[in-house]
C-alpha cells in the first residue's frame, strides 16, 4: 500500500506542473494590463512611462515568461501565492479564509446526494421494470439533463421568494445558532446535490442490477438468508465498488461546480473569490485559488483510490 501511495503522489507532480503552466499562461494572453490595474487606471496613456516601468518591475512583469513561471512555481511550493492586486492581501491567506466555506458546501452536498441516491437507486433496481423504476429513472434523467444553476434559481424562487422559508444568500455561523447555520446551508447544498443525486441514482441502479444477477447472490437466497441480508450484506456492498470510484471524481468536480453556486447564493467560498478576481483581472488571486482547487481535486482522487483499493482486496497494488 505504501508503494502504491508513493507512486500516485509522484504521478501528481507532472499533472500539477501541466495544470500550473496552463493557468499561468492563459491568464497572460487574456486582454487587460495588470500594471494599469494596479495603478487604478484602465488606460495606460494616463500613466507616466517611469511609473509604468517601475510598477512593472515591482510585479516582476519585466522578466521573460518562463522566468516568471519558474518564480511562480518556486514560490507556490513554499506557500507563497503572491499578493492580490486589489485587496493587497496575501493570496494564500485569503484562500485559507474562504476554503472552509467551500469544503463545507461541497461535503454537505455530497452527503445529501448520497442520502438521496442510495435508497432510490436500490429501490429502482429491486423494482426493475415496475412503475417505481420508471418514475425514478425518468426523474434521474431529468436531473442529469438540467444544469446546477437552474436548480439554484428554482430553489431560490420557491423556498426563499415565494414561501419565505429559507434565506437565499449568505452563510450561517454556529455563533448565530444551529438553526441559522442549517437554514443557510440547505438551498446551496441542495442546488449542488440534486443533479449529482440523479447521476448517482442511475449508477447505483445499474450496478445493483448487475450484482443481483450474480451467482453468489442467487446462492445466498437459496440458503434461505433474509432478503435484507442478501441485499445489504452481499449485493449492495459489491455494487458500491465501481460507484465509489466515480464519487471521488464527482466530489472533486463539486469544487468546480461550486463556483457558480457560490455566486448565485453569495456564498463566501473560493469559487466566489475566483469569480470576483476574474472580473477585476486580479491575476495572483485567480492563479492561486485555481491551483489550490486543482490540488484539492487531486488529493481527493488519491484518497478515493486508496479507499477503493482497501474495499476491494482483489486489486493488486504492485
Amino acid at each position: 500500500m505504501g508503494t502504491y501511495i508513493l507512486r500516485r503522489l509522484l504521478q501528481m507532480i507532472p499533472t500539477l506542473l501541466v495544470i500550473s503552466f496552463m493557468i499561468f499562461s492563459l491568464l497572460y494572453i487574456t486582454p487587460g494590463d495588470p500594471v494599469a490595474l494596479v495603478l487604478g487606471s484602465s488606460d495606460t496613456q494616463y500613466i507616466t512611462p517611469e511609473t509604468y516601468e517601475r510598477v512593472k518591475e515591482d510585479l516582476g512583469l519585466n522578466k521573460p515568461f518562463l522566468v516568471r513561471y519558474m518564480d511562480f512555481i518556486i514560490n507556490a511550493a513554499q506557500g507563497d501565492l503572491g499578493t492580490s492586486y486589489i485587496s493587497k492581501n496575501d493570496v494564500f491567506e485569503e484562500i485559507k479564509t474562504r476554503m472552509p466555506a467551500t469544503l463545507q458546501l461541497t461535503f454537505s452536498a455530497m452527503l445529501l446526494s448520497v442520502c438521496i441516491s442510495i435508497p432510490f437507486g436500490i429501490l429502482a433496481a429491486l423494482k426493475h421494470n415496475s412503475i417505481w423504476d420508471n418514475i425514478l429513472t425518468m426523474l434521474a434523467t431529468v436531473g442529469v439533463s438540467l444544469p446546477k444553476f437552474w436548480f439554484g434559481l428554482v430553489l431560490i424562487i420557491v423556498f426563499a421568494l415565494k414561501l419565505g422559508l429559507l434565506p437565499s444568500q449568505g452563510i450561517g455561523y454556529m455563533e448565530d445558532g444551529m438553526a441559522s447555520y442549517i437554514k443557510h446551508l440547505i438551498l446551496p447544498s441542495a442546488s449542488l446535490a440534486l443533479g449529482l443525486a440523479a447521476t448517482q441514482t442511475r449508477m447505483i441502479r445499474s450496478s445493483m442490477l448487475e450484482v443481483l444477477n450474480q451467482d453468489y447472490v442467487k446462492f445466498a437466497r437459496s440458503k434461505g438468508l433474509k432478503e435484507k441480508v442478501v441485499i445489504f450484506g452481499h449485493a449492495f456492498k459489491n455494487s458500491m465498488i465501481p460507484v465509489i470510484t466515480v464519487l471521488g471524481g464527482e466530489l472533486g468536480g463539486l469544487l468546480g461546480g461550486a463556483v457558480v453556486t457560490e455566486t448565485i447564493f453569495a456564498w463566501p467560498g473560493v469559487g466566489r473569490l475566483i469569480v470576483g478576481a476574474i472580473g477585476r483581472r486580479d491575476y495572483p488571486t485567480i492563479q492561486g485559488a485555481t491551483l489550490v482547487l486543482c490540488i484539492t481535486f487531486l488529493v481527493i482522487n488519491l484518497a478515493v483510490d486508496i479507499c477503493y483499493a482497501m474495499i476491494n482486496p482483489k486489486i493488486r497494488l504492485e
